[in-house]
């Protein structure tokens, strides 16, 4: 996925059909952390506080889930280019799809048993796992090239390309 414009209007990316499809994958995941996970405090808290935040977090997963399923049914988010498509968003809805792909980011560490460092996350890897790690760092590119695209920085790809040397 390659940043084509940002402004306050929004921004503009090209993203290829294999891409489009991993994203499409991704977001189909979602969510993956558990609403128990979170926890208000780990000393002392009252099990009513802490039912009060599943709740509110449910609520908020039932929205995001539902922004989710209108992002893949709706036709003219991608607009069809060249090798590829054109995606859009506001920047409010790019700061929403950060969060999406931030809990299936973090849930599918969570799957892996919570590795910590990349021995670890390898030692975990096997048949049953290897879907997580895949999701886990799928998700963390989309999450970086969005970070880029809304901080005005450039990623290592558009730096390496011929067009950033003009």
């Amino acid at each position: 996925m390659k940043l084509l414009r940002a402004n306050k209007a929004g921004l503009s990316f090209h993203i290829s059909d294999r891409e489009k499809r991993a994203l499409f994958k991704l977001l189909e995941l979602y969510p993956l952390v558990p609403a128990s996970y979170p926890k208000l405090s780990r000393a002392g808290s009252r099990p009513e506080d802490q039912q009060l935040l599943e709740e509110a977090l449910n609520a908020q997963r039932n929205e995001h889930k539902a922004r989710v399923l209108a992002m893949l049914k709706a036709k003219s988010r991608f607009q069809a280019e060249p090798h590829g498509h054109r995606f859009n968003l506001k920047p409010a809805e790019a700061e929403w799809l950060l969060q999406v792909l931030n809990d299936i980011r973090v849930g599918s560490w969570l799957l892996l048993g919570s590795p910590d460092g990349m021995v670890k996350i390898f030692n975990a890897l096997n048949e049953q796992t290897l879907p997580h790690f895949w999701a886990m760092e799928a998700s963390g590119d989309f999450q970086m090239t969005l970070l880029h695209a809304l901080t005005g920085e450039t990623t290592a790809a558009e730096s390496d390309s011929p067009e950033s040397e003009e």
